[in-house]
This record gives C-alpha cells, sequence and structure tokens, in this order.
C-alpha cells in the first residue's frame, strides 16, 4: 500500500548504527552501463560487490536483488548465507533506488519510496523508480510515496532528528524543479522525523563529475550524534580542494537538531588509488557502511587504507573495522554505503 500522506505523527528514521534486520543490496548486471559507461569489466565487479556482500553477512542478513538474467552470477559469488530475490531492475544502486526506512513506536516499520529519476535522468530508470515500493511490498510493509526526487545517498540522519544533504542534489533543477528549501524540509519533517535540516553546498559547479552531483555520503557521515567523519584531501590545489573546503566551512558554521557544534574528524580520501583512466573514481573512505557491530570500509590496496582504519576504529570504539577491496566498484563511481540499505530492526535497539 502506498500513502501520499502520513496521517499520524511519530515516524523518524533511525541512524545507520541502530540494529539492523538485514542490509538490502542490488546485484550489478547492466554490462552496457559498467564496460561502455565506466570502462570497468562487470565480472570484476561482481566480485567487489559479493566481497561486500559476504563481508556483511559475517555480521548481519544480506538481502540481495537479482536481476533474472543475472542470477548464475550471483548464485556464483554470494554466500549461501546471502537471500537472493529476482526482481527485474535497471542499475545496482541499492542506497538510491531502495527505500529509507522509517519506525514508528507503535505502528513498527516503514518505508519511504523517494521519486527516484537515476540522478536527474543520467540512465534508464522504468523498473528502479518502483523498487522501493516492490522491496516494501515484499516484506508486507508500508510504503509512503512522495513527490520529492531524492536518493538515499543525498542524506544522511543521526536519529535525533538532524539531516543532512547537499545543496547540489536537491536544489537541482534535475530533480526538484521549483520546489523549495522549506517544502523538502517540510517533507523531510513529516516522513522522517527531521527536526532540522542542515544544507552544504556540495558541489556546486560540479567539478568532479560525479554522477550523483553531489551525495551527501562522500562529503561526511555520523560517527554518533553530533561528530562527523569529514573527507578530507592531501592535495590541496585539485579542482575538489575547494569542494572539500567549502563543505567544512558550511558544517563549522552549522549546529543540530539539539543545538550542538559538530565536531568534525578528518578521513583522508584515497588519492593514490585513483584511476586517472577512470571518468569518477571514489576515492572517499567516508563512503563506509555501519553494519551490526562493523564497520565495513571501502580499501583500495595502498598505504591510506590503514591510515583510514584507524581513524575509524576511534571514531567507532567496540566495532570491528573491516576493509573490503572495492577498486572496480570505486572506478565505476561508487563506494560501499552507495551500494547498502539498512533495515532498521523492529523493536528498535541500540
Amino acid at each position: 500500500m502506498q500513502q501520499n500522506e502520513i496521517q499520524n505523527s511519530g515516524w523518524w528514521m533511525p541512524a545507520e548504527w541502530a540494529k539492523h534486520a538485514a542490509t538490502w543490496m542490488v546485484w550489478p548486471h547492466n554490462k552496457a552501463l559498467w564496460e561502455n559507461g565506466w570502462g570497468v569489466t562487470l565480472p570484476l565487479v561482481q566480485e567487489d560487490f559479493a566481497r561486500v556482500a559476504n563481508t556483511i553477512a559475517r555480521f548481519e542478513p544480506v538481502k540481495m536483488i537479482v536481476d533474472p538474467s543475472a542470477a548464475a552470477s550471483a548464485k556464483a559469488l554470494c554466500g549461501p548465507n546471502i537471500q537472493l530475490i529476482e526482481l527485474a531492475v535497471n542499475d545496482s544502486w541499492c542506497r538510491d533506488s531502495g527505500p529509507s526506512f522509517v519506525c514508528h513506536p507503535q505502528q513498527g516499520l516503514a518505508g519511504v519510496s523517494w521519486r527516484f529519476n537515476a540522478w536527474g535522468g543520467k540512465s534508464a530508470f522504468d523498473l528502479d523508480e518502483g523498487l522501493a515500493r516492490r522491496v516494501l511490498n515484499h516484506l508486507g510493509v508500508e510504503c509512503f510515496g512522495t513527490s520529492l526526487s531524492n536518493e538515499g545517498g543525498a542524506i544522511h540522519v543521526d536519529g535525533e532528528g538532524t539531516l543532512i544533504t547537499t545543496e547540489s542534489v536537491l536544489l537541482n533543477p534535475n530533480r526538484n524543479p521549483g520546489m523549495s528549501k522549506a517544502e523538502m524540509e517540510e517533507i523531510f519533517t513529516r516522513l522522517l522525523g527531521v527536526k532540522k535540516t542542515v544544507w552544504l553546498p556540495g558541489d556546486p559547479n560540479y567539478v568532479t563529475g560525479d554522477m550523483t552531483d553531489g551525495h551527501v555520503d562522500g562529503v561526511c557521515a555520523f560517527a554518533r550524534p553530533g561528530v562527523l567523519l569529514v573527507d578530507a584531501t592531501h592535495d590541496k590545489d585539485s579542482v575538489y580542494a575547494e569542494v572539500v573546503r567549502e563543505n567544512r566551512r558550511a558544517l563549522e558554521l552549522a549546529t543540530d537538531a539539539q543545538g550542538r557544534k559538530f565536531e568534525l574528524i578528518e578521513l583522508f580520501e584515497a588519492t593514490e588509488a585513483v584511476d586517472s583512466g577512470a571518468e569518477v573514481f571514489c576515492a572517499s573512505y567516508t563512503n563506509f557502511y555501519i553494519a551490526n557491530d562493523a564497520i565495513i570500509m571501502p580499501a583500495y590496496g595502498i598505504d591510506a587504507d590503514r591510515v583510514a582504519a584507524e581513524v575509524l576504529g576511534r571514531a567507532f570504539p567496540g566495532r570491528e573495522v573491516v576493509p573490503v577491496r572495492i577498486n572496480h566498484l570505486a572506478h565505476g563511481g561508487g563506494g560501499v554505503h552507495c551500494i547498502t540499505q539498512q533495515q532498521p530492526a523492529w523493536p528498535l535497539k541500540g
């Protein structure tokens, strides 16, 4: 069932560190997109996806959506404890096309189906635009629709009323022409229980060539309420350096829903791993995923992996930091967070 309005109050989106019932992913199968669009071999990308999925499955259940045409490759590479669910799809970015799960003290679990248009019409989305609804139908839980064009990678929440997003995504004419910040904030309040939206510039001049136009999960990530890991670069003269500086400046000036100034922890990107032949290479360590009892960290086989793991270990005491090689996925512009979507456990704990 889908509704355009939530009639009752009390729904909210838990933080990523809340206990998960499962992680959702989508198996990559679109050879033309990966090989012609991004110049990376599909079987190698599939190995990266499987490596991420099999690692997460050590800590919590993984539900992998698989286009029927790719069932054989998924079965060959995914471990027996990964549930494969056949659904027709266009692409493989579950963070963006999948549902954003929400909870209610009395009514339990539901999900939001954003108006997904493939980051402003950059690729086919006739199947993916309805993926969130189909996932929620599979689970038998309520689906809340909205007119807001959005993706899961465009928002971060702290579970205490704070949401962080970027202007270069949500205010982009390719997403929401004519819609104001106030209108978007009302939707976040109604659907996600947000009390304060923090707006970062993102990538306003689109200097990175990032297909997402500047998703927040490549800019920063919550470690806990009031504390953020922020993407940083040692290359102070790159075109990306100014993007980093402006987003950091916005965070330094901001406060969260509780009135706290943010504590910022620098997480330097994997500059040495960047493949100069890639159109866009995701070198951001902030694109990690918080699983039950673990941090699934993007890794590239370079010295900076160890430094990033140490920073994440200090930021998340009590969780195991697990680096996972994703060089081929990164060559296609994605990271660990981009391909995962958490389903909170209910009743919610931790």
